[in-house]
């Protein structure tokens, strides 16, 4: 699934910043934050294809998820 595997590519490069970042440098942690974003519409598109994958069981991808204003470890 290419899906998966570009997740993956996107969590592999983002480490040497993320280590950075937890040493205090402030534009790694900035390039840090921008990948997550890449990384969770990543995470989305394999979700996507394994409902697909299913039938299409569930409810449409996205509907409800994040309307409530909850925090992302509230979804977990």
């Amino acid at each position: 699934m290419t899906e998966y595997e570009t997740l993956k590519r996107l969590v592999a490069e983002v480490e040497d910043d993320v280590n950075k970042a937890v040493g205090g440098n402030k534009a790694a942690g900035t390039r840090v934050r921008k990948k997550m974003q890449e990384i969770k519409s990543a995470a989305q598109n394999v979700r996507q294809k394994i409902l697909e994958g299913r039938g299409g069981e569930g409810a449409p991808a996205g509907a409800g998820e994040g309307s409530s204003g909850s925090s992302q470890q509230d979804q977990e």
